[in-house]
Formats: structure tokens, sequence, C-alpha cells
């Protein structure tokens, strides 16, 4: 399969390449994912956003399609991984740090081993549908040996702090909780606080992490 288009932000000669996918609906240039990757790249951090093929059969017909086969979407990343390991200076350790929202993330955390990713960041992990257990969603979030970070609303229907306590992750999993967030880290309209402070938030939390690795 070859890699979907890249959208890409930030220096070509950063130290860290981080490779991310949206959700299930909104596309690569939403507003959260357009305000995480330019965030990230005002930090020093190159970015690469894409598309997985569903989403870019939407954008070029306007018709709404449902997710592709996991084997689809696994692939799609694996491309990803593989055309920016190919292009990555001399020296920048190959593969990049991926992740990405909801499901974006979801897959990319399922072949982070694989790969060889210098990194997993998941922006609100869905843990499960909201309202269902979760499955096998998480099995394999025991066993991941990537460094990771999860960043995730605390009021995220598809998994609270109370639920994700209960899971079992491996040591190698760092959650980080926003404050009152939604599944994309927006607090109530009573807050003190903004999407947009969230999102400065989530951002500084994951440059940090990713300069860390």
């Amino acid at each position: 399969m070859l890699a979907p288009p890249l959208l890409l932000d930030g220096p070509a000669g950063a130290s860290h390449t981080v490779a991310l996918a949206p959700g299930a609906v909104p596309p690569m240039d939403s507003p959260f994912m357009t305000a995480i990757a330019e965030g990230l790249a005002a930090a020093g951090l190159r970015v690469a956003r894409f598309e997985f093929p569903y989403m870019q059969a939407r954008r070029a017909t306007g018709v709404r399609r449902p997710p592709d086969r996991l084997a689809v979407l696994l692939d799609t990343w694996r491309a990803v991984v593989a055309a920016l390991a190919d292009e990555a200076p001399s020296g920048h350790g190959g593969t990049p740090v991926i992740g990405g929202k909801s499901l974006g993330g979801r897959v990319a955390s399922m072949i982070a081993d694989e790969v060889g990713a210098r990194g997993l960041v998941c922006l609100g992990y869905p843990f499960h549908a909201p309202g269902k257990p979760p499955g096998e969603r998480i099995a394999h979030l025991a066993m991941l040996k990537t460094p990771t970070l999860i960043v995730q609303g605390s009021r995220d229907p598809f998994g609270t702090p109370e639920e994700v306590a209960g899971y079992a992750l491996s040591p190698s999993v760092r959650v980080v909780w926003i404050d009152d967030g939604d599944h994309s880290f927006a607090p109530r309209g009573a807050s003190d606080h903004t999407a947009d402070d969230a999102w400065r938030e989530a951002i500084g939390v994951t440059a940090d992490f990713v300069r860390g690795l």
C-alpha cells in the first residue's frame, strides 16, 4: 500500500517527527487536529497528518463512509511509518512518534511495537464505546513496550478516570488527565477554561513527552 498524502507542519530538520491520524469522523484539518499540529510545530516538532482511505474518498466525493476494515487501517499506518522513516534525516532515529485522535491513536497503538515507533501519543483514547464494555480495545495496552502517552479528558465518555484506573495498562503507558475535558478535551460551558486552554495544555504535555524520548 502506498502512503496517503501527508499534511506537514513544523521544521523539516526537527529532531522528532510526530505522525497523527484523526478520529473516525472529523478530518485531519479539523479545528482540533489543526490546533494540535500547529501547536506541536510551534514547539519545534515536525508533524505529519494523514487520512485513512475512507476519509480520502469522503474528501473526494463528499459522501460520508464508514471506517475501513481494520486491516486497511493498520496497513495505512504501516505505509505512513515506512514513508516517514525513508525520508528521515540521518541521525533522527528513523521511525517517528505515532498516534492521533481517538480511532487514529487506537489503530496506531496496535502497531506501535511492530513498527518500532519512537513513541506513541493517543489524544482521547476510545477505551470503550459509550455505555459499553471495553472488550478488545484495551487488551494490547497491557503488553505495550513503546513509550506511550495517553491524554484524556476527565469527562470523556470513552474512558473516565474511575474506569481507566481499573484497567491493566503496561508500565510504559502514562495517562494525563485534562480536567473537565470531554473526548476532545473541551470543558463545560460554565468552566473558567476554554477548549483552546485545554488544547494548549495537551500540546504542552505532548511536546514535553516527545522531546523526552
